[in-house]
């Protein structure tokens, strides 16, 4: 009796599509991706064992290094808080200077130079040695007024989200991070969390590197 042969198919997957989709899909997330800014000021954060991540939204970042503050405002509220800022201190922006300082994450100049930093490019303006920290001191506490003001346009933004009456929605204080060097000087930070407190804000985070189990 003759062998029934049994016809073999081939085991071979044309991948092509899927080359495709993932090609497209890289291109997209590349081209939508939205480029971290540079920091003002880079400062190595201490370690720590503590596991608590920052809120995704709605968080103001105060970085304290070798004696200078820097100030970082959610992207939401930025405008609103430099025109609160400029309403406080008797001055004014241009609409080209709020649309520059909207897409400038952080800062640390005097309320006086601040204009001048915006003329120039973001890579000028992250020149080593260029922003001299914002003035802290009992004296020109700038930094209390301008933790002071966001506070009062993350209000006022939310207010008026709620107003709209969007979904998901809820009233809730800025949140206040500080991002210290680990080789700061305690009495920096302690004068920046004074800042705070003064301003009834007791609650912020602490930023820091999480620690390994053999550290």
């Amino acid at each position: 009796m003759a062998k029934v042969k049994i016809s073999k198919k081939s085991t071979r997957i044309d991948m092509t599509a899927m080359c495709d989709v993932a090609f497209l899909l890289l291109s997209f997330f590349i081209m939508s991706a939205t480029a971290k800014q540079p920091e003002p000021k880079a400062v190595d954060v201490p370690a720590s064992t503590v596991i608590e991540k920052l809120p995704e939204e709605g968080v103001a970042v105060i970085t304290v290094g070798e004696k200078q503050v820097f100030f970082t405002i959610p992207r939401d509220i930025r405008v609103l808080t430099l025109e609160k800022m400029a309403t406080l201190k008797g001055t004014s922006f241009t609409a080209e200077e709020k649309k520059k300082f909207e897409g400038m994450d952080g800062f640390g100049v005097p309320l006086s130079q601040l204009k001048a930093l915006l003329k120039l490019e973001n890579a000028e303006r992250n020149t080593p040695g260029l922003q001299k920290g914002i003035p802290y001191d009992s004296v020109g506490n700038q930094l209390g007024d301008w933790v002071q003001q966001a506070r009062y346009a993350n209000r006022e933004w939310l207010n008026e989200r709620i107003a709209a009456g969007e979904e998901n929605v809820k009233f809730r204080d800025l949140d206040i991070a500080i991002k210290g060097d680990a080789k700061e000087n305690f009495t920096t930070v302690q004068q920046v969390i004074d800042i705070l407190q003064d301003q009834k804000k007791n609650k912020f985070y602490l930023v820091t590197n999480l620690r390994g189990e053999n550290f």
